[in-house]
């Protein structure tokens, strides 16, 4: 029997398992998850709610179309004339500075400002951070051997302040990650390329705007889409399609070993918490990092020492729901970010009901509120002796629930009670692409060189986003499959 085993139940491992199926390579699939539910941190809750519905992410909320293999997957489940974008009619993003919410400025092309009035303009900047700015039209480009955080390289180009107030809120909504620490190579190695090719980061980034314009989904200029009922329902698709291709789904099922046999073609052993053990000829990881090196641990020592050295990050995100009625500003946009600088416990906001209006009811504005980044604990305070882990789990809840109130009261000044609050918890959740990334990612693939039929996949490595790990899941497929024909 040609059997594929995947380790993961999330977006990656779903992905996997979906591409696995249509190969016809494998005759038995299976598909291992240790939660009660599929989808990882793809959580849509959907709540009856006075006439109408609440659809609450409680991880990410949409997805970049111009990465290709998120809305490719959409359309091949049947999901992409389900594919909405943003509102397009209020898209206003602020950003927290000194207190206030200033309008970030327009023109901005993969981060990197390329509209020089509108920069001109913007309140978030002073006179000599505009001037130190516009020193990137002049500055030659520079030589740098090995790789360069991402705020060594924004301040060398556009100066410390534009870093601080514009490119660093907008950098941690993305990786929750500490931009002085985080490796350009392995997040936006483009601006690298900006740099030489253009000379400037503001050259570059204009031309890149007018290459990209109109080329996001058909039908759509949002950069961002979402299904209409939430993410959750890719995650549906892709579970029913593996249903009706009788794919082995386990739920509830949790490996804890993995062992090798048999040369010069591995064959793979992976032992289960209920105590069953099953073999298989491919095997797949998607699983965070840390835990496929916690599985391969006595398997390769080595690599596991590689996998356990990409750090992460814990995150939370808090929504809440209020009546319009109970608002003190209009919520005309898609939310704000907060710079790191501002002290906030706080990452970002996103007003949920205008960025996507089908998201509540008329009369009903829904908020999300992200809390964690690295450097900061999430962890609970500690419990009475007695107390056990339900106890500890609500009151973790209840401290962000706070600090998501708190946010909203001193930005936005609300006082109201939330009609509808959910939490949800992510720890451990965002890998950090470090300074020496590139150099762990190569270390994992040398050592998996000698594993033809072991593959990784995640967000662990080269792509935090939906399309990245769906692409990781494709590629894990390819690489099992292809390099196990030239073994056979």
């Amino acid at each position: 029997m040609n059997r594929i085993i995947i380790v993961g139940g999330g977006i990656a491992g779903l992905s996997a398992a979906y591409y696995a199926s249509i190969t016809n390579y494998y005759s038995q699939i299976t598909l291992l998850e240790s939660d009660s539910r599929w989808g990882g941190k793809i959580a849509t809750e959907r709540i009856p709610f006075d006439g109408g519905d609440l659809i609450i992410e409680g991880g990410p909320d949409t997805f970049l179309a111009t990465k290709p293999w998120g809305v490719a997957l959409c359309k091949e489940l049947g999901l992409g004339e389900r594919l909405h974008g943003t509102n397009p009619h209020k898209k206003n993003t602020y950003v927290l500075n000194k207190g206030r919410l200033l309008p970030l400025p327009d023109g901005l092309a993969m981060m990197i400002p390329s509209d020089v009035p509108s920069i001109l303009r913007s309140r978030l900047l002073s006179w000599a951070g505009k001037a130190r700015m516009g020193l990137d039209f002049l500055l030659p480009a520079k030589h740098v051997n090995g790789d360069e955080s991402l705020g060594s390289f924004i301040s060398r180009r556009l100066g410390r302040e534009a870093y601080e107030n514009l490119i660093e809120p907008l950098m941690s909504g993305i990786y929750a990650g500490d931009g002085d620490q985080l490796s350009l190579a392995s997040t936006f190695p483009y601006l690298r390329d900006l740099e030489l090719r253009h000379g400037s980061l503001a050259r570059g980034a204009l031309k890149m705007r007018q290459q990209s314009n109109g080329k996001a989904v058909q039908g759509s200029r949002s950069a961002f889409l979402t299904p209409t009922t939430g993410l959750a329902e890719i995650v549906e698709a892709l579970v029913a399609h593996l249903q009706s291709h009788q794919v082995d789904l386990r739920l509830n099922t949790r490996a804890v070993k993995i062992t090798n046999y048999q040369s010069p073609i591995t064959n793979y052993q992976v032992d289960l918490d209920t105590g069953e053990t099953l073999t298989a000829d491919a095997l797949i990881l998607a699983t965070p990092a840390f835990i496929s090196a916690q599985l391969l641990a006595s398997f390769d020592p080595e690599l596991a020492s590689a996998l356990r050295s990409i750090p992460y990050a814990s995150t939370a995100t808090v929504s809440l729901a209020y009546r319009l009625s109970d608002l003190p500003r209009d919520l005309d946009g898609y939310g704000y970010v907060i710079p790191r600088r501002e002290g906030r416990k706080a990452l970002a906001c996103t007003w949920t009901s205008t960025k996507f209006p089908h998201r509540a009811p008329e009369g009903y504005a829904l908020i999300r509120v992200f809390v964690g980044r690295a450097g900061q604990t999430l962890t609970p305070t500690p419990l009475p002796q007695g107390e056990g882990r339900g106890v500890r789990e609500k009151r973790g809840e209840g401290e962000l629930l706070a600090i998501a109130q708190e946010e909203l009261r001193l930005t936005l000044g609300i006082t109201a009670e939330p009609l509808l609050s959910r939490v949800f918890m992510w720890e451990n959740a965002m890998p950090q692409y470090n300074l020496g990334h590139p150099d762990i990612l190569k270390r994992i693939d040398a050592a998996l060189e000698k594993y033809p039929t072991l593959a990784l996949a995640g967000n662990g490595y080269r792509g935090i986003g939906i399309p990245d790990c769906i692409r990781s899941g494709e590629e894990a497929v390819k690489r099992v499959c292809e390099l196990r024909s030239l073994n056979v």
